[in-house]
């Protein structure tokens, strides 16, 4: 998996007097690490795409607020008004994707996105890495008649029609009850003495109604949610460090023998922390 760099801030502007009979046109693609408020009374002019890299935003169209946090975005149409900024005045980094053309329409139908939509996924899907990647490839040669950006945005509204899914005002307001506790989980995610009751005091509340916050929310339970986390940690670790050992990341990443995270990481993603970091 390739990482970008959390510190610069990246913007690619494509020329509107470019190939434009291509299918999608890109306008902007870019990376901030340290977003600003925005406030857009008449909305953008392209499709415009937002996703949460680090920290949380808010985001407001139409009636509905949401939160945006790592592990989902917000799709919106062109001219739909608009404002987002970072919540409770924490550093919150963002990747976006502004696009049009005469089929951008279509293609997001085809691919069963209608209208604005705030989505959520998995922390290791292929959703949450792309357009760092995008932002990479362009980083390293031209591409003067915009084809390649046209191609990739084709394939990562693709990933974003397969992977993310589509969520709704209640699902919003229960990622803000549960904001709190997933930014605790980052940080004690590698304790493994970490149960239910621990989950549930953060928030004040019982075991019985975070995991139901957690499973109409997720789809998952709070310790299920916990241990992908914590599989999403060990992945970072084990691309990063080629010196420290299996047993090192397992006992960093909150499992409590090494022989447990091995069958737990082989689960999740169909092979063992060695096969995986010899592929990264």
């Amino acid at each position: 998996m390739k990482t970008t760099d959390t510190s610069a801030w990246q913007r690619f502007v494509f020329s509107p007097s470019g190939n434009t009979q291509l299918p999608l046109l890109i306008e902007s693609l870019g990376f901030n690490p340290d977003q600003e408020k925005i406030d857009r009374p008449q909305g953008y002019p392209c499709y415009h795409w937002l996703q949460t890299e680090a920290g949380e935003g808010i985001m407001s169209y139409g009636h509905d607020k949401f939160t945006l946090t790592r592990g989902s975005g917000v799709l919106l149409p062109p001219g739909m008004p608009h404002a987002y900024e970072s919540a409770k005045d924490h550093r919150w980094t963002t990747f976006f994707l502004t696009f049009g053309g005469e089929a951008a329409g279509s293609i997001l139908s085809a691919f069963g996105i209608r209208d604005a939509h705030f989505f959520r996924w998995e922390l290791d899907s292929p959703i949450a890495y792309f357009l760092g990647e995008m932002i990479e490839s362009f980083g390293t040669g031209p591409d003067l008649f915009g084809l390649e950006a046209s191609v990739n945005a084709y394939r990562f509204l693709g990933l974003l029609g397969r992977f993310g899914q589509v969520s709704n005002p209640s699902v919003s307001r229960n990622m803000e009850k549960l904001a709190p506790l997933l930014r605790w989980m980052e940080v004690h995610y590698d304790n493994a003495d970490i149960g239910l009751d621990d989950l549930a005091g953060v928030l004040e509340v019982s075991g019985r109604h975070l995991s139901k916050l957690f499973q109409n929310t997720f789809d998952l339970s709070p310790y299920a949610y916990l241990v992908q986390m914590r599989i999403h940690k060990a992945k970072e670790k084990l691309a990063a460090d080629s010196i420290q050992t299996v047993a090192a990341i397992a006992q960093q990443t909150g499992f409590r023998d090494t022989s447990h995270f091995i069958a737990t990481f082989r689960k999740h993603t169909g092979m063992t922390p060695q096969q995986f970091r010899r592929l990264h």
